[in-house]
């Protein structure tokens, strides 16, 4: 697979993936089995996933664009444009090829290595892996080890990620005295969602003053607080009986969670009376990826990384990916995504991956596929 048409083949099949529009609420999952022709053995689980090789990919307005989302056109230097270039369609076709590169050199390794592509995880993945890792279907792949998304990097290294923040999407719910728009009255909604935002934003200005003031943190080791909506009202001249406001924060793996939602219990008392709060997403998973010399994982994948001289920073995720669900089930999982030299444009407009960075991280999973598929069976394994 080193010759020039079978590379070519490898960022044809990456385009056309691309141009697969995959988009909620009504994804094209279209021919989304590209290793059908690969003799690797597949199985479509239809539980309550509503498709296959989908990461709920989210399309930014068309003329923030230099090209259409959807074209994955490619340009004079080989950067190739499309919704998913980075995240995460890369990554799919890189483990196709380089498994089918192992199997074309007859490789026989020691353990089985599985491909997942599962829905939803761009909507919380509860849908697909948080369902998939308590399926019986799933334990009977008997799991010691995963790899799943990862970051790029904007320099020479190689992000990897051993664990990752957790998630709460909270809302803040302000009841309050309604009235004419005319008049001073007492307790109203807006006086208590003014006290609540402030408690937020002002934890959320420490915490960035955290991030910009050391050298050592990264932003998955500081809390991400933001103010995604705010909802109240019905005219110009009424006051709103209720008003609500929605943050999402991202919590890293060390905080005590408990503690930080007293402080949030805390900071609607002191907003005033009846101020309460619910959860649409309460991540509590903190288990993070032994990065131990003497793990056998670990070992095992820093070894191949060093023997194809790739420096690795160690990271926490500073977002949310299908790891957790497997860490939060004992499985030790690793996030990597083989993209040094390249802006970080995942959500973004304009959001593109080099093809010489691609094929390069296809060779970069043949070698980490075979590394951690050698790793002999420990005593506890079945």
């Amino acid at each position: 697979l080193a010759s020039v048409g079978l590379k070519d083949l490898s960022v044809s099949l990456f385009r056309e993936y691309l141009r697969l529009k995959t988009v909620h609420p009504d994804p094209d999952y279209g021919e989304t089995s590209s290793s059908q022709d690969a003799d690797i053995k597949m199985r479509l689980l239809d539980m309550c996933l509503l498709g296959l090789l989908s990461r709920g990919i989210r399309v930014k307005t068309a003329e923030h664009w230099k090209y259409d989302a959807f074209s994955a056109f490619k340009d004079a230097e080989g950067n190739i444009f499309a919704r998913g270039s980075q995240d995460m369609k890369c990554v799919t076709i890189q483990y196709i090829q380089a498994v089918r590169r192992l199997k074309a050199e007859g490789r026989k390794l020691m353990r089985t290595v599985h491909l997942m592509f599962v829905p939803d995880e761009e909507v919380g993945g509860h849908k697909g892996m948080e369902t998939f890792v308590k399926h019986p279907e799933f334990n009977k792949l008997n799991i010691g080890f995963a790899l799943d998304e990862g970051l790029a990097n904007p320099g020479e290294a190689f992000t990897v990620f051993y664990g990752e923040r957790n998630p709460w999407w909270i809302t803040v719910h302000c009841p309050g005295s309604p009235g004419h728009g005319s008049r001073f009255v007492e307790n109203t909604a807006a006086e208590k969602l003014r006290q609540v935002i402030n408690s937020f934003l002002d934890f959320r200005e420490k915490e960035k003053q955290r991030l910009n003031t050391s050298e050592c943190f990264t932003l998955g080791d500081v809390t991400t607080v933001n103010m995604t909506m705010v909802k109240g009202g019905v005219a110009y001249n009424v006051i709103p009986a209720d008003m609500d406001v929605s943050f999402d924060l991202r919590i890293p793996p060390k905080v005590n969670l408990q503690e930080f939602e007293r402080q949030i219990k805390k900071w609607c008392t002191e907003a005033g009376e009846d101020v309460t709060y619910k959860f649409a997403q309460k991540s509590m998973n903190q288990k993070l990826t032994s990065t131990a010399e003497n793990d056998p994982w670990w070992s095992a994948f820093s070894a191949a990384c060093k023997a194809m001289n790739l420096t690795l920073e160690k990271e926490i995720f500073p977002a949310a990916t299908d790891s957790r669900f497997i860490r939060a089930v004992g499985i030790p999982a690793i996030g990597f995504s083989p993209m040094n030299r390249t802006p970080i444009l995942l959500h973004d407009h304009n959001e593109y991956l080099n093809e010489r960075v691609f094929l390069k991280g296809i060779s970069v999973f043949e070698r980490l596929i075979s590394a951690l598929a050698s790793v002999p069976a420990f005593p506890d394994e079945a």
